[in-house]
């Protein structure tokens, strides 16, 4: 991806974010310069990669495979101060995160406005693969029983809660707009706890075209 293409995508998410009245922290909007000397005081947001992350998945074409994250809070197995944590996102029509599953990960993932996201599962056979089986879910609380691969549409205002080893893709619902994802999880690893289904890049290569206007969390070692 270039940063031009990052740079304005970060500003759209935030006016999205605006309208929708999901306030960032005041570090969501420091400018490369503000981060400098600051990690003895910001430590926990670097190493725990609070923050910007936009990704294409390594797919070249952001607008058809890609998402929009902000990190909010996250801990750390290894230190243990904290057991959890909490993203907001952002995925346009049809623009798809790709079917993936978690190894050790729960989370639910909201639907807090916008668009309706749709939502395939399916459960993981024990070499990994795509079960044929029936996915059974909390929807709000509510056990559903999904069937294998079938489009599940969260509302806004729903939820789903997935638990490791559930594979699950997800994309916004063509014709209804940007959508508004929350999630809130377990501890997030994104080096040792994603198994994506294809072999995709989880972080995209940058070509620098132009100043970041925001720093994204993997530029955190470049930058602070």
């Amino acid at each position: 991806m270039k940063r031009s293409e990052v740079n304005k995508i970060i500003t759209g998410v935030a006016e999205f974010f605006e309208i929708h009245r999901f306030m960032l922290p005041e570090w969501a909007s420091w400018t490369p310069e503000e981060w400098k000397g600051k990690y003895a005081v910001c430590s926990e947001i670097v190493d725990n990669k609070l923050g910007w992350d936009i990704t294409d998945f390594g797919s070249g074409d952001f607008k058809r495979q890609g998402l929009s994250l902000f990190t909010i809070r996250n801990g750390n197995w290894d230190k243990k101060d904290k057991l959890y944590c909490e993203k907001i996102m952002v995925a346009d029509e049809d623009q798809e995160t790709p079917m993936h599953f978690h190894w050790n990960k729960t989370e639910d993932i909201i639907n807090r406005g916008g668009g309706n996201l749709v939502m395939e599962l399916y459960r993981a056979t024990d070499d990994d693969k795509f079960s044929p089986a029936p996915v059974v879910v909390s929807i709000d609380g509510i056990l559903t029983t999904v069937e294998a691969g079938k489009p599940l549409i969260l509302k806004p205002g729903q939820s789903i809660c997935l638990k490791s080893r559930v594979y699950h893709r997800f994309y916004g619902q063509k014709g209804k707009g940007l959508v508004l994802i929350g999630e809130v999880s377990m501890v997030n690893d994104d080096a040792s706890d994603n198994r994506f289904y294809d072999k995709i890049g989880r972080f995209p290569e940058i070509e620098e075209d132009e100043k970041p206007v925001r720093l994204l969390v993997n530029d955190y070692a470049k930058y602070i």
